[in-house]
C-alpha cells in the first residue's frame, strides 16, 4: 500500500515556518511548526502520526539537499 503526504509552506519568520500538511492535496488541513534552529517540528494539533512523521521528514530532507525551505512538496512511500 502506497502512502502519500503533501505539504505546502504557509508562513515563516525569522524562528519557525508553518506547513499545511495532509493526504489529498485538496484537503491539507493539518498544520506542523517546523522550527528554523533545531530543525524540529511539532504538530498543531498534537497529534504525531504517520502523515506527520512523512511530512516533517520530507522538509528535512528537502532543506538538507537544498539548504532552503521547500515551499511545497509530496512524499511518496
Amino acid at each position: 500500500m502506497a502512502a502519500l503526504v503533501y505539504f505546502k509552506k504557509i508562513t515563516e519568520d525569522s524562528d519557525a515556518i508553518v506547513y499545511s500538511f495532509g493526504e489529498d492535496p485538496s484537503e491539507i488541513a493539518r498544520h506542523l511548526t517546523m522550527d528554523r534552529s533545531t530543525r524540529r517540528s511539532q504538530p498543531d494539533d498534537g497529534s504525531i502520526d504517520y502523515s506527520f512523521l512523512k511530512a516533517s521528514r520530507k522538509i528535512n530532507a528537502m532543506y538538507e539537499q537544498a539548504n532552503e525551505w521547500p515551499e511545497r512538496g509530496m512524499s511518496v512511500s
